[in-house]
């Protein structure tokens, strides 16, 4: 079963202002991981707003112009071992691979589509057939049940 937990009430009709942890990863052009390591380190990382999906795994939501503001101070933080990390990639770097990405996802699925199409063409044309099938299995059951009573009555007529 799928819950429905407010932690902030005052966003309740407002979901368009609200983000996942996952999207707003996408989004500022960090991981998941960091945005969760954020969420665990960082005392003022925005409070979650609203939970949903089953209780074995829940999506997090906060407010969208509360992690960009958070994630900014964050990206803008000057590293104590700049060597440690690689530089970040730029948006437009980021657009274009998630441009490529959801491309090549729409050729895949269209392909999917396509054989599935095919597929539910050839299942179709089976199904016409059985059922023509049936119904001559259906005329001739009745047609030998018929010659099988009127069979059986000429005998009784005849005895």
């Amino acid at each position: 079963m799928e819950a429905v937990t407010w932690l902030r009430p005052e966003y309740i009709g407002r979901e368009d202002e609200l983000i996942t942890l996952a999207d707003g990863a996408r989004l500022v052009g960090v991981s998941r991981s960091a945005v969760s390591n954020w969420a665990k380190r960082h005392a003022n990382f925005p409070r979650l707003a609203l939970l949903t999906g089953p209780l074995s795994k829940r999506v997090k939501y906060v407010v969208r112009e509360e992690l960009l503001t958070f994630a900014r101070i964050q990206l803008n933080k000057t590293r104590k071992d700049p060597g440690s990390h690689k530089p970040r990639r730029p948006a437009v770097e980021l657009r274009a691979n998630e441009v490529q990405h959801f491309t090549q996802q729409v050729t895949r699925l269209t392909e999917l589509v396509d054989r599935h199409k095919q597929t539910l063409a050839d299942a179709e044309a089976r199904l016409r057939t059985a059922r023509q099938r049936l119904r001559k299995a259906r005329t001739q059951l009745t047609a030998e049940l018929a010659a099988a009573h009127k069979h059986r009555a000429t005998e009784k007529s005849t005895t």
